[in-house]
């Protein structure tokens, strides 16, 4: 019995090295269930997450968690923004950056803007947020796959657990990509533009 439970230990972990790289989205849902309260939450590292609107008391589990900076990239008029989210965020002891990204305009400027912010203490837990995680796993993808060496396909599959991006994302997306000397195309990746909102 011990012999068999170690056979099936050893394949499965054969089995989840070799779809790496494949495509598999990763389990992004964090242990703490007050952030998995957050619309979208996706942890991708111990110090990189994104999500859609926190609320103020989110944003105390947000600190709690051990989340050092919260970077913001929709509009402050924003149906579900909330208010004086700078002094809610840095009233709790984060660091709050805000790159106001147009739903329908996004540039490379938005994009590294936030990457170069992100540089300059990449070891800084850091919560990416929008409205719903459209902008910010779009930019989380970018971020891990130029910046974080995170294999397309695999970047690709956990951005799909919240959205397909449109095709004025996935444009944005291919051409940040290609300026890096990355390439969009992987294996089973799709990009056909989806009719998502933001």
């Amino acid at each position: 019995m011990i012999k068999k439970n170690i056979l099936f230990a050893v394949s499965m972990l054969v089995g989840t090295s070799l779809l790496s790289g494949w495509g598999v989205a990763a389990d992004l849902t964090p242990d703490n269930a007050t952030l998995a309260e957050i619309t979208n939450f996706r942890e991708y590292s111990d110090t990189f997450a994104s999500s859609g609107q926190p609320t103020v008391e989110q944003f105390s589990a947000v600190r709690d968690a051990g989340y050092e900076r919260v970077v913001y990239i929709a509009f402050t008029n924003n149906q579900n923004a909330i208010a004086n989210a700078d002094q809610v965020v840095k009233g709790l002891g984060m660091d709050y950056i805000h790159i106001p990204v147009d739903w329908n305009n996004p540039t490379r400027r938005d994009f590294y803007a936030f990457a170069d912010a992100m540089q300059r203490a990449p070891d800084m837990k850091t919560l990416l947020h929008c409205q719903v995680n459209a902008r910010a796993t779009a930019f989380s993808f970018l971020y891990r796959v130029i910046y974080e060496d995170v294999p397309v396909a695999d970047a690709k599959a956990d951005m799909n657990t919240v959205w397909q991006p449109n095709e004025t994302w996935r444009d944005l997306i291919f051409a940040v990509l290609e300026e890096n000397g990355k390439s969009a195309e992987c294996e089973g990746c799709d990009w056909t533009p989806s009719n998502a909102g933001n």
